[in-house]
């Protein structure tokens, strides 16, 4: 959901306990897109009845394609053997020119049309603690880190997108990531936060045909709604999002139109729809949660 400022968490914090929140600074953004739990989302259906479910465009710029670097951040990664790290490298460098990519470039903005290409140049692994969760200035801080240290060289366009995957659990908060933006010695960056979702029943897609570890295939569909949400409303002053400020993954959320998607390199994964403009006015896409048929994956 479109411009969550932690001072709203604030607030959300005495219904879903989303732990420490401070005011908005530059150097601690506002958290644009959140993939909430199952359960916690805000039902699609409470709009106006004449009010169109479509997004609307509101003169930002998008992203024209997508220069990713993951992150693993947390003691735990260190001696991690499980197949998050190599499952999400698989993972993005199918994103590349794959068809669910291409969910996402109906959308233009300012700069351009949102493109269906991007490169990926691996992950780092950060071993000190970590931390997160709605304080949107440790992850920033986090992916500068990486930049200072050389790993990450951001993209002066603002199409460096780096996703943080902490190894904390979510506990009782009440979304699964988020993504924001900021910046790293003046150059515009695109990040986002992930829960460690091992075992988690509220951010659980509840695959059962990839064969992916069910930690995986939490994180890897979460990451579809965040990246496809960057690439189409990155940043102020916004791009696409609805009349209640849903982007398009928050208007697919935890609808699955088939039981795997295949990416470009033959990856496949258990993965939501986006929403699409064109799809609904055509009545070609498959039903959100609200019934409204303006999904798509891409399959």
């Amino acid at each position: 959901m479109r411009k969550i400022s932690l001072l709203l968490l604030v607030c959300l914090s005495t219904m879903y306990a989303f732990g420490q929140t401070e005011a908005s600074t530059a150097a601690n953004p506002p958290i644009i897109g959140i993939t909430w739990a199952r359960g916690v989302a805000p039902d699609l259906s409470l709009a106006p009845a004449r009010r169109s479910p479509n997004m609307t465009y509101h003169g930002g710029k998008i992203m024209t394609t997508a220069k990713i670097s993951a992150i693993f951040w947390g003691t735990s990664w260190g001696t991690y053997t499980g197949d998050k790290m190599s499952g999400m490298d698989s993972y993005y460098a199918g994103w590349n020119s794959s068809n669910y990519a291409k969910t996402n470039t109906e959308y233009t903005g300012s700069n351009g049309t949102v493109g269906a290409t991007s490169t990926y140049s691996g992950h780092f692994i950060d071993t000190s603690a970590a931390s997160g969760g709605a304080n949107t200035s440790v992850i920033l801080a986090e992916v500068c880190k990486q930049v200072t240290a050389g790993h990450i060289v951001p993209d002066p366009s603002g199409n460096g997108y780096y996703p943080v995957y902490t190894d904390k659990p979510r506990g009782s908060a009440g979304y699964c990531a988020w993504h924001s933006a900021g910046s790293c010695g003046g150059v515009p960056v695109q990040f986002a936060f992930f829960w460690k979702l091992d075992g988690d029943a509220g951010c659980d897609p509840q695959d059962t045909t990839t064969g992916h570890s069910q930690g995986l295939a939490a994180i890897a569909n979460v990451s579809g709604h965040e990246l496809s949400e960057a690439l189409t409303d990155p940043a102020n002053p916004g791009a696409w999002y609805d009349s209640s400020g849903n982007e398009n993954g928050d208007k697919c959320a935890w609808t699955f139109n088939i039981p795997s998607v295949t990416f470009s390199n033959g990856s496949n994964w258990k993965i939501q729809g986006e929403w699409s403009n064109a799809a609904y006015n055509a009545g070609t896409g498959y039903a959100n949660s609200s019934g409204q048929k303006g999904c798509i994956d891409g399959h």
